[in-house]
């Protein structure tokens, strides 16, 4: 009786093994696709991966934009409420903002180096003042802006240098670095960029409309008319970039009352507790084509 032999294996050629791969890999990368693309369309769908903004505030200027959290944007408010309350141009306050962002993150430190403190680190053995002084942010602005003014061309000069021969830093090209966003954030808070603050304050506490005017009354004092009654804070001038600070700096001290809505003229701005919202504008036979022009009157709303 013959022997049946054994089966052969077959034996799969390298060539073949290569394809057989390839598809796999094609295969899964496939199923990959699909797999991200649903996952995209259920994020946009589901309100669960709406991750909210942190809260701050945020300017947006020649197409860049840079945050502030609460604390940080209602410093920069009194640094340049003080630039304005002293009557000078908003070089003056990108220079302290870019300082006080290299020298504390624009928060009112009570440590630093040696015997350092306040937003701009100016040290009381040195002849800033008392360590109560520096830490008023009112006051150790205005030290600031008293040493800037001495500084022989600090309207033209380079605005990091101008800023070293003030605070005279042991990282004397520290400030370079804040530059476009110290421009950006003085040019919105003096009124000269409208319509690019947006902030978020998802606070649930009722707010004081006095207390969050506070910044711009003292800031605009003689200079436009800053009233606080109710739920509404107005600011009133003849002059609408006077009009565009006074809301921006109004919008930026949120950290003292969470804001709802603000207005100047016909341009509008509406909180989105989960984004940065955007300003828009009325439409109708008495809105102006900026929302700005003939803007005499802004107003912010306390959330309550």
């Amino acid at each position: 009786m013959a022997r049946r032999s054994a089966p052969r294996r077959a034996i799969r050629s390298p060539r073949r093994w290569l394809r057989s791969l390839a598809a796999l890999v094609v295969t899964l990368a496939l199923l990959a696709g699909l797999g991200y693309g649903g996952w995209r369309v259920w994020q946009k769908v589901d309100p669960l991966f709406n991750v909210p903004v942190n809260e701050g505030c945020q300017t947006t200027v020649g197409g860049n934009s840079y945050t502030l959290d609460l604390e940080q944007s209602g410093n920069a408010a009194i640094i340049v409420a003080e630039s304005i309350r002293r009557g000078l141009p908003s070089r003056a306050a990108t220079i302290a903002l870019a300082t006080a962002m290299q020298e504390s993150g624009l928060r009112n430190l009570d440590y630093g180096d040696r015997d350092s403190i306040g937003l701009f680190q100016q040290r009381p053995s040195q002849g800033w003042g008392t360590r109560a002084q520096i830490k008023d942010p009112w006051y150790s602005s205005g030290k600031f802006y008293d040493e800037l003014v001495k500084v022989a061309n600090w309207q033209t000069e380079d605005i990091n240098d101008a800023a070293q021969s003030v605070q005279k830093s042991g990282v004397p090209d520290g400030y370079r670095k804040h530059i476009d966003a110290a421009k950006a954030w003085a040019s919105t808070l003096t009124g000269n960029s409208p319509r690019a603050l947006s902030c978020v304050n998802r606070s649930t506490d009722a707010g004081r409309a006095g207390a969050l005017a506070a910044t711009t009354v003292k800031g605009l004092a003689n200079r436009a008319t800053v009233t606080a009654k109710g739920t509404t804070v107005t600011v009133r001038s003849t002059d609408a970039t006077l009009v565009w600070a006074g809301v921006a700096l109004t919008m930026a001290s949120t950290d003292t009352a969470p804001i709802a809505s603000a207005t100047v003229g016909t341009a509008g701005w509406t909180l989105d507790p989960k984004q940065f919202a955007a300003w828009s504008t009325s439409t109708g036979p008495s809105s102006s084509p900026s929302g700005t022009t003939l803007a005499t009157t802004g107003t912010v709303k306390v959330r309550g």
